[in-house]
């Protein structure tokens, strides 16, 4: 069901924005599509490293290289929502239309990376426990905060890590060197890294409700 939900949503926001396009007949908001599509990438990853682990294969190389491609897209998910910076540079008249467009993509592609996550967490609690499986969520949320302040104001992509290695490595070092320079530097990665853990722990705490249990809602059975 969650898969089904997460590929209905998806295919509703895709065609949204192409109905934009053909409305206003410009592409200003076509990156939503393929940043729609990075956030699927990490799900992917997810469920290939989740089948190795599975299959009995343990942390082999083939294992930690899923594990390392997810945790290297994983940012791209929550970072839609970034995406309402587009907003800011001038009103538009169908500014709610695009608002909502907006937020239903962010949304989708938060969700894609929770469900990424949650396994990724259900494979460390079986490694090394629940307590090292809560603190991974910890750096996860802290890597990814940094991780997208790395591309919405460094403009760095994930793959560059691989193909611009030196440019990634002298951003970061220029972070590490003077990370109050900016007002942004520091309390944009930890506000969002807080949003993330935030909002992670709310959704876990919705999937582990008990419906066949009212009286967690207060309710009696009749009979």
């Amino acid at each position: 069901m969650p898969m089904l939900a997460l590929i209905f949503a998806s295919a509703v926001s895709v065609a949204l924005v192409v109905a934009r396009i053909v409305w206003t007949g410009r592409l200003a908001y076509s990156f939503l599509i393929w940043n729609l599509f990075l956030a699927w990438l990490p799900m992917a990853f997810s469920l290939l490293a989740c089948e190795n682990y599975r299959s009995g294969s343990g942390r082999d190389w083939r294992f930690l290289s899923l594990a390392g491609a997810w945790l290297l897209f994983f940012p791209n998910a929550p970072y839609i929502f970034t995406d309402l910076i587009h907003l800011t540079t001038r009103f538009f008249p169908q500014f709610w239309v695009d608002l909502t467009l907006i937020l239903l993509c962010a949304l989708t592609g938060l969700v894609l990376g929770f469900v990424s996550l949650y396994l990724m967490q259900s494979v460390v609690r079986r490694m090394f426990g629940g307590t090292a499986s809560w603190l991974f969520i910890v750096a996860v949320a802290a890597l990814s905060g940094f991780g997208i302040y790395l591309g919405r104001f460094m403009r760095f992509n994930s793959w560059d890590v691989v193909f611009k290695p030196k440019q990634v490595y002298l951003g970061i070092g220029n972070w590490v060197a003077g990370p109050m320079a900016k007002p942004n530097a520091l309390a944009f990665p930890a506000l969002f890294a807080a949003f993330l853990f935030i909002t992670y722990l709310m959704l876990y705490a919705l999937t582990h409700l008990q419906p066949d249990r009212p009286e967690i809602l207060g309710l009696k059975s009749k009979g």
